[in-house]
């Protein structure tokens, strides 16, 4: 198993809402989860993860929803980029939790390690699926793919 991270698009309320289906994995833990969020949400993570890191000790956090049961989210999204070196090294933390009563919660909470230029090419990936033109996007260290599902290898 290797560190990626594929989004499929479902149709949903379009252009305002999307549905979201993450499949995410750093080589040792690998998940599956969805969620709805604003169709602007793409773009504004495009936009930051393009020209990540600005800076050293540069950090990029786009969150969605609670995990405090007071807040009555029925989920919580974190994506957050950040440096762990002066050299530019970064990590993508993905965190999700269901929000669900035991014993039907899931959470899930793992860095994806990448180079700032994969994280650039991430950044791209996401403003091109922004347009809402394309159903899947597929990244990793070495790959960058969008387009249908079917025809990702």
């Amino acid at each position: 198993m290797s560190n990626y991270l594929r989004i499929e698009r479902i149709p949903y309320e379009e252009p305002y809402h999307v549905q979201l289906v993450w499949d995410v994995s750093n080589g040792n833990i690998k998940s599956c989860f969805e969620y709805y969020d604003n169709a602007d949400a793409l773009t504004e993570i495009g936009d930051r993860l393009v020209t990540f890191p600005r800076q050293s000790g540069d950090v990029f956090l786009y969150e969605i929803g609670s995990e405090k049961p007071e807040d009555r989210y029925a989920y919580y999204f974190r994506l957050q980029v950040f440096t762990t070196n002066s050299r530019g090294r970064s990590a993508i933390q993905i965190r999700f939790c269901n929000n669900r009563d035991l014993p039907y919660r899931e959470v899930i909470e793992f860095c994806i390690q990448a180079e700032p230029a994969a994280i650039n090419r991430l950044g791209k990936l996401f403003l091109e699926f922004a347009k809402l033109e394309h159903e899947y996007l597929a990244w990793s260290d070495s790959e960058s793919f969008i387009g249908y599902k079917y025809e990702h290898v």
